[in-house]
């Protein structure tokens, strides 16, 4: 089989990895991809908004099946286009990627199904946003982009001041586009993150491990927002009985909500968690896999990716196996210097062999091959993420291989998993 996968970050390299798995698979195309994913799949220098020079690849080329990843061509339809052309692909339609494209849609959707989320107002003005903070006049409150911003949308103000600027910057500064045209505004929640990737056909969903993921640019989650700087797998705060009160209230709740409203969502859907004193609610809905959750999710994956996501397809999943080993991930993120914010490129790459050479799995993001070598080419280069039997093990085993890598001003936090492991009363410090 040939295989199309879409995007070009570690998200995608981590899907080409386990699909690669599958002897089936002759060829796997990757749209854009970046320099190290060119180790494992032949890279097409298409953008993946470039619809029309996709439609006109796959048009010229046998692809068998197609994986759209990433949340913009997801969002916008490129689903719709492949299967217009008649090519099987993985990732929800136009109208049901919604559930990410619009804060606004998915917190009407959890009122309206009673699926339980923050309370929430919807602006389309910065000064009644402003006047309604001033009103509410409760601290820490959360403002939200409506639509994409890279994972960056959702700004948290400690006060009035820190409220105004969040409002101003995405209404009025359009720090994010059009993505700011509205705004929701919605209480701060309190509790342990839990991110839960889930396959779904519209019918049957099956949840993936849960994981944690680690926002923060700076150890102790202090720093900027950024796309993610490292996850683990399974997040110990995520216990049996939450996840039967999460299926119960949450999972199939949302999935019956969106078949309601005549948009039927077949793919990987995220749910971020937020397990608070009153339950579990939900934070955000993504419409794929997480980046960088899929790089310990996927990695404890047993049974067969394409199989699943065929079964996806043709909407049968309720027949194949979906099963995890019994085992522990941790990935760390290896960042620009300066990410999220500006940051230099074109720094080469050394040490990766020897991080290899550990059994540890590197998955590329932002690098690019130049003269035959491997350099810098974005905020996040890579990630690290080692699978062993305990959490403690698959974080020491991730950082000794990261420390075999290095490029001109790498940076990474030092405290990947730590809240986790403390929960299961470990301590990673003394040995990081």
């Amino acid at each position: 089989m040939n295989i199309l996968v879409v995007g070009g970050g570690g998200r995608e390299h981590a899907i080409i990895k386990k699909l690669k798995e599958n002897p089936k698979i002759k060829q796997i195309y990757a749209l854009p991809g970046n320099g190290g994913i060119s180790y494992d799949a032949t890279l097409i220098n298409i953008d993946p908004l470039d619809f029309d020079s996709i439609i006109d690849f796959v048009s010229k080329n046998t692809i068998d099946f197609a994986v759209v990843a990433p949340d913009d061509p997801l969002v916008l339809g490129l689903t719709d286009r492949l299967l217009e052309k008649g090519i099987p692909t993985f990732g929800p339609t136009k109208n049901a990627a919604i559930i990410e494209g619009s804060k606004v849609f998915s917190k009407q959707l959890m009122k309206k199904y009673k699926i339980p989320t923050a309370d929430y107002e919807v602006f389309d003005s910065a000064e009644e946003a402003i006047n309604y903070v001033k009103e509410k006049n409760r601290f820490p409150i959360v403002v939200k982009a409506d639509g994409l911003a890279l994972g960056k949308g959702t700004l948290i103000s400690q006060d009035l001041n820190e409220a105004q600027d969040a409002i101003n910057s995405i209404m009025v500064d359009k720090i994010f586009g059009d993505s700011g045209n509205r705004v929701v505004i919605e209480e701060f929640m309190q509790g342990p993150e839990v991110s839960v990737l889930a396959f779904t056909d519209s019918k049957t969903i099956v949840p993936m491990v849960s994981s944690m993921d680690h926002k923060r640019a700076l150890d102790g989650d202090l720093g900027l927002n950024t796309g993610g700087m490292g996850a683990v797998a399974p997040n110990p705060y995520y216990t049996d009985d939450i996840a039967k009160v999460c299926e119960e209230k949450i999972f199939i709740p949302t999935i019956n909500a969106m078949n309601n409203e005549g948009r039927p969502f077949k793919g990987c859907l995220y749910f971020g968690l937020m397990l608070t004193e009153d339950g579990p609610k939900v934070i955000e809905y993504n419409c794929r896999f997480g980046d960088p959750e899929a790089q310990v999710v996927l990695p404890l994956l047993e049974s067969d990716l394409l199989d699943i996501m065929q079964a996806v397809y043709e909407e049968r999943l309720d027949q194949v196996e979906v099963k995890f080993k019994d085992s522990a991930a941790c990935c760390v993120i290896a960042a620009s210097g300066g990410y999220p914010k500006d940051y230099k490129k074109g720094y080469t790459i050394t040490g990766l062999s020897d991080a290899i050479s550990t059994g540890a799995l590197i998955f590329y993001a932002g690098t690019k091959m130049e003269n035959n070598e491997l350099v810098t080419s974005g905020g996040r280069v890579l990630g690290v993420t080692a699978v062993k039997p305990t959490l403690e093990e698959a974080i020491l085993h991730a950082y000794k291989a990261m420390e075999k890598i290095h490029f001109e001003n790498m940076h990474y936090r030092k405290d990947i998993g730590k809240k986790a492991l403390a929960v299961q009363g470990g301590n990673i410090n003394a040995s990081i």
